[in-house]
């Protein structure tokens, strides 16, 4: 299996992601990947992948992914069902961190209860 056999899960997450500027290349059984995501928290989504197949210090692929907008987490559309809780959970494992998410989009939210689906939020860096 060649390496880019091996992480075509990490290159199907990146076009999923709308990755910019993608390039890979394969040498010498490595696999050499670049681009630029829109928020960290895409970036840590492809190293997580990376790691999930390769070990936590992989030799054979070289990811040099760089990040849009660093003055933000991630942005997130409300779906359904949602609380700023769950939604703090699933970005920083910690729903007490509701706080952060609706300190940070007080332009558009009133009530931190009151959160409704199709609403893009801006999730801070912590």
């Amino acid at each position: 299996m060649t390496a880019k056999e091996k992480y075509q899960p990490v290159l199907d997450l990146g076009e999923t992601l709308n990755v910019k500027d993608g390039k890979v290349e394969e040498k010498e059984n490595k696999l050499n990947v670049w681009g630029t995501t829109k928020t960290q928290y895409e970036k840590n989504l492809l190293w997580d992948k990376i790691k999930e197949i390769g070990g936590n210090n992989p030799e054979d692929i070289m990811a040099d992914i760089k990040v849009e907008d660093t003055s933000i987490y991630a942005r997130h559309t409300v779906k359904s069902g949602e609380t700023l809780g769950k939604i703090a959970k699933h970005y920083y494992k910690d729903a007490s961190k509701y706080q952060a998410i609706f300190k940070a989009n007080t332009d558009k939210l009133k009530n931190p209860d009151l959160i409704y689906p199709d609403q893009e939020l801006v999730i801070p860096n912590l």
